[in-house]
């Protein structure tokens, strides 16, 4: 599967992804002519990071409904990380927008909720007792 999201700017969304998260984000080697865009890649699923002003440019059809709408209405991004009590520490240092504040679930899992730099929705989760199934490398 993938999933391409319009972003502001390119350098706040692998800050954010790379940088605080620690997923697997790589700026892709484009040829002339192509948009620069990022790379997000894990458990077969891919996300490319496109900035909002090259898909308009290529697709000003689109005009309104990227503009009309806030980013990320209605689409949760779920991942998988390790070190998330890190993570959540780097998000309020970073006075990143939180939904809802880390917590123990009762299935077995470390939560928290945040925005990234565009308003996606995104849950992160950790196993609790370290089992990895995806994600950052922390």
């Amino acid at each position: 599967m993938v999933i391409q999201l319009a972003v502001a700017d390119l350098g706040a969304t692998q800050a954010f992804y790379e940088g605080i998260l620690d997923m697997p984000v790589e700026r892709a080697l484009t040829p002339p002519g192509a948009p620069e865009h990022l790379v997000m890649e894990w458990e077969g699923a891919q996300v490319i990071f496109v900035e909002e002003a090259d898909v308009l440019r290529a697709h000003p059809v689109l005009i309104d409904r990227l503009t009309s709408f806030p980013k990320g209405v209605g689409m949760t991004l779920h991942l998988t990380v390790t070190g998330i009590e890190e993570i959540y520490l780097a998000l309020q240092e970073e006075e990143l927008d939180l939904l809802y504040l880390l917590e123990k679930k009762p299935y077995g899992t470390l939560e928290l909720w945040c925005f990234d730099p565009d308003g996606y929705l995104v849950v992160l989760e950790e196993r609790v007792g370290g089992e990895r199934r995806g994600g950052g490398a922390r």
